[in-house]
Formats: structure tokens, sequence, C-alpha cells
């Protein structure tokens, strides 16, 4: 198996991971603060992770952890997490997702721009239309633009950064390790978005604590994948493979909260699965897979 195909396949498994999580997170933030959850699903996954690399013999916390490249993917970590806590809680799943969805293209022109990738005119023109379709997602029009969407872009800006400094972060540093971090951060946002937002700490329902704990698991799933997609194939290549979150959020978001996307909506998210698709074969005929 190519190192393309196998980063996909892990780009897939990790979305669906992640999108297991974005559900359970919303169902958990019905019942208590969202900072609240937030700072019980970032505990709870620190402890699974830290857990993991403790069975293995190694280092909770990698020793070049203040070095550049993980404290910006510290920094956009933690913009990521805050921003997407509030835009779940306050935004369909399903459109919260679908902005997500842009961070494709973010982070292809992130690996222009910083790793040397070639990006053929057709993934350009590919990214240019993903960029129309989140455009009719978000509807940046006085009458028809919800404010609320602007956490879901933040989120998707702090996501794409993250996983570029991913990257580049040093190949010594395992997934648990990087894991650890990232929970860390989690944890912190979680005590800001609590402290900021208010809300009374409450001792959560027996089925919400369980809820949290199964969006940690989820997580540690979709962070271990993820982690391993983008140090696995081309960046180019592997990260349109994101787009197959939104197709379990919309069957997620229609199960569980009863959401279904308007015709607007709909048309934005065809449009950029149709483009991270077309990104994805573009990808392949214009360059053989290593």
């Amino acid at each position: 198996m190519t190192q393309n195909r196998l980063g996909s396949l892990y780009m897939v498994a990790s979305m669906g991971g992640f999108a297991v999580e974005d559900a359970l997170f919303k169902v958990a933030t019905q019942s208590i603060p969202t900072g609240q959850a937030l700072t019980m699903f970032g505990l709870f996954g620190l402890i699974g992770f830290a857990s993991l690399s403790l069975l293995k013999a190694e280092r909770v916390l990698h020793p070049q952890i203040l070095s550049r490249p993980l404290l910006l993917r510290s920094a956009s970590e933690l913009l990521g997490r805050l921003s997407f806590a509030l835009a779940l809680a306050l935004m369909p799943l399903s459109s919260a997702s679908a902005i997500l969805q842009a961070a494709p293209f973010v982070v292809v022109v992130g690996a222009v721009v910083f790793f040397g990738e070639h990006v053929s005119w057709r993934r350009w023109l590919a990214i240019g239309f993903g960029f129309i379709g989140v455009l009719l997602i978000i509807r940046p029009t006085p009458a028809l633009f919800d404010p609320v969407s602007i956490f879901a872009v933040l989120a998707m800006l702090g996501f794409s950064g993250r996983d570029l400094a991913t990257r580049a972060s040093p190949a010594t540093m395992t997934t648990r390790q990087l894991g650890t971090l990232g929970f860390i951060v989690m944890t912190v946002a979680g005590v800001i978005l609590w402290s900021v937002g208010g809300g009374t700490p409450t001792v959560p329902p027996l089925m919400t604590t369980l809820a949290l704990l199964a969006t940690a698991a989820a997580g540690i799933l979709g962070y271990s994948f993820v982690t391993l997609a983008m140090r696995t194939g081309q960046i180019s290549v592997v990260t349109p493979f994101r787009y197959s979150r939104q197709l379990f959020a919309i069957i997620f978001g229609f199960v569980l909260f009863g959401e279904w996307p308007d015709l607007l909506t709909w048309t934005g998210i065809l449009i950029i699965l149709l483009c991270g698709v077309y990104t994805a074969r573009a990808g392949r005929i214009d360059r053989p897979n290593p």
C-alpha cells in the first residue's frame, strides 16, 4: 500500500472519530455549561493519552514541548478548541462541521507556502470553488449572516494551523505525546471558556459523564489517526479526505438532534464535497504516488 493511500485511510478513520466526538460533546453541552464540558473532556483525554505513554514506558511530556513548532501548534489548538466548542454549542452540528471542511483548502495552501509542495492549477481551481461552497454556508450578507458562524471559521483556521504544525513537529515525538499536549491545551481552553463565559459548576448527570468519557475515547482515536495521517504521504493528497467528516456529521445531526440543512446549506456542502473529491483525484493525476 502506498504512503498516500495509507495516509488517506488514516484520515478517514480520524474523521469518523472526530464526528462521534462532536456529536457526543454537543449532547453533553445540553445539560452542563460548555466550558465545564470542554474542561472535563480535556481532562479525560489527557488521562487517557498520559496512561498510554506510561504503558509504553515513555515520557509523558516530550523534551521539545516548548520548541517553536509545538508552541505554534498549541496556540492553534487553543484557538480551534475554544472556537469549535462554542460553535458546537450554538450552531447546528452539520453547519458547524461544514464550515470546518474549509480546513483542507487552508492546509493545502500552507503546504505550498511552508513545505514547498506542488499544487497544480486543477487543485487551485478546486480550492477556489470550495471556498464558494463555504461562503454559501456562512452567507456573509447583512440579511443572512449568522454571527455565530464566526466561531466555526476561527475553529477552522485554528485546526488548520495545528495540522500544519503537526507536520513540522519533531519526528521523535510520538502520537501519544502529541495527544497529551493537545488535551492539555484543550483543558486550558475549557478553563478559559468556563471563566469567561460563566456558568455555575454542576454535578453532571451520569449519562453526561458517560457521554464525555465516550467523547474522550473517540477524540483519542481521532487525534491518533489524524496525527498519523499528517505524517504519512503528501499533505495535499491526504488532507482532502477530511471531507468524510461531513457525511458523518449530517447523519449524527439528523439522528440525534433532528437537524436537516436547508437548500443553500446543502448546495454549499455538495460543492465542498465535490471539490474535495476532485482535489484528491487531481493529486493522483498530477503526481504519481510515492
